[in-house]
């Protein structure tokens, strides 16, 4: 997944605590002024479960979905696949997915399988392949319902252009499988074109990017982005569905103006400026809705914002962390922010990835700390200052 506009990414190393403190009227605090406090670290016991130096050796993307009580379904986008050798990928090749399922819901005692496609020769392939035969897929985020487990699928085609954002995205598909807990290698995929999508040269709309969970309905996350000449502008937009209705596209409704309608293009733009990749979480803890993402998709700031209900109003941008990679040299970028609730052990905290990773393609070829996924925990909670 290119983290709208990318082709590989990256990985890097730190260990140290940053701390953010900012007044923001989230809860009503007699006697004081409510004040939030966010502490983030890294959280190299998650990373190492991904330092792989034979078969499966980085991706972007880093979506995740509880299959089951001890078992976790990781989807990632373009994919290294070879060995290492010196901190550099040597026999290697990029595939467009790739799965990895976790045995074990910390990372002591944790193992870690990796499942990709092969060609008919043999070769390592995308595990999800289009069943049009156009183009390839990104996995956005899923859900496990009574049907199985579903993911989006984000259908995207290569242009003539940049080497590194030479590609623009032509469908979104539903992916459901109905045997989640065989391995990734045998489950049984079936594809169901989106219609709610739009993609012209003008605007486009698209869904996935978050999925939630609240009561009886699933609520459904994506993006409509007006372009006029160089300026693509995002906003936010949401859709929901009974749980039992996700692949009966009839039964979607669309957030607008305080109502949930059947018409797609009347879907309120509830917050601007965000990526097409973002996270949607329940913050028990604070009683708010947590929107985690990479500002402008890539960047080395990663923001939240806050909201008491799933469509808002959200608060204003708060930076919590900034990617330290991205100063690594002035090639490499960050994206991909994005919440993990699966992980959370405790009501105030969210587990958060992102990837960084470099313009230069032998750059991100020769150092193999780029281009998996980054780990840190964020600590909310509120105090009077």
């Amino acid at each position: 997944m290119k983290g709208d506009s990318d082709t590989i990414k990256s990985m890097a190393s730190r260990n140290y605590l940053f701390i953010v403190l900012i007044s923001v009227s989230l809860l009503s605090c007699a006697g004081g002024t409510p004040v939030l406090h966010v502490t983030v670290e890294a959280l190299p016991q998650y990373e190492a479960l991904f330092a792989n130096e034979d078969g499966w050796t980085g991706g972007d993307g880093a979506y995740s979905v509880a299959l089951n009580q001890h078992t976790i379904a990781w989807f990632f986008g373009d994919t290294w696949i070879g060995r290492l050798k010196n901190g550099r990928h040597v026999d290697a090749t990029l595939v467009n997915n790739s799965v990895a399922i976790q045995h074990g819901r910390v990372p002591a005692g944790t193992e870690m399988d990796f499942y990709t496609g092969r060609t008919g020769d043999g070769r390592p392939a995308a595990l999800i392949r289009p069943s049009d035969g156009r183009g390839w897929f990104w996995v956005f985020d899923g859900v496990v319902t009574a049907e199985g487990l579903h993911f989006f699928l984000i259908q995207v085609q290569r242009t003539a252009g940049d080497a590194v954002f030479d590609f623009k995205v032509i469908g979104v598909w539903l992916g459901q499988v109905d045997n989640p807990n065989d391995p990734p290698s045998q489950w049984r995929v079936r594809q169901f074109k989106i219609p709610w999508t739009e993609f012209s040269v003008s605007r486009g709309v698209l869904w996935g990017s978050a999925v939630i969970q609240i009561k009886n309905f699933l609520y459904i996350y994506g993006t409509a982005e007006e372009r006029q000449n160089a300026v693509h502008q995002k906003h936010m937009i949401l859709a929901r569905v009974p749980i039992s209705g996700l692949a009966d596209f009839s039964r979607w409704r669309f957030y607008a103006d305080g109502d949930w309608v059947p018409d797609f293009t009347r879907a309120s733009r509830l917050c601007e400026n965000v990526p097409h990749e973002y996270s949607v979480s329940y913050l028990p803890a604070l009683n708010q809705f947590a929107f985690v993402y990479s500002q402008d998709g890539l960047s080395k700031k990663i923001m939240v914002r806050l909201s008491p209900e799933p469509q808002g109003p959200w608060s204003d941008p708060i930076e919590i962390y900034r990617c330290p990679e991205a100063d690594w040299d002035d090639s490499i970028f960050c994206y991909a922010a994005k919440a993990h609730a699966i992980l959370s052990e405790v009501p105030d905290e969210l587990v958060i990835t992102y990837i960084a990773n470099s313009v230069n393609f032998n750059k991100t070829a020769n150092d193999a700390r780029l281009y998996r996924p980054r780990f840190l925990k964020a600590t909310f909670n509120t105090g009077k200052k």
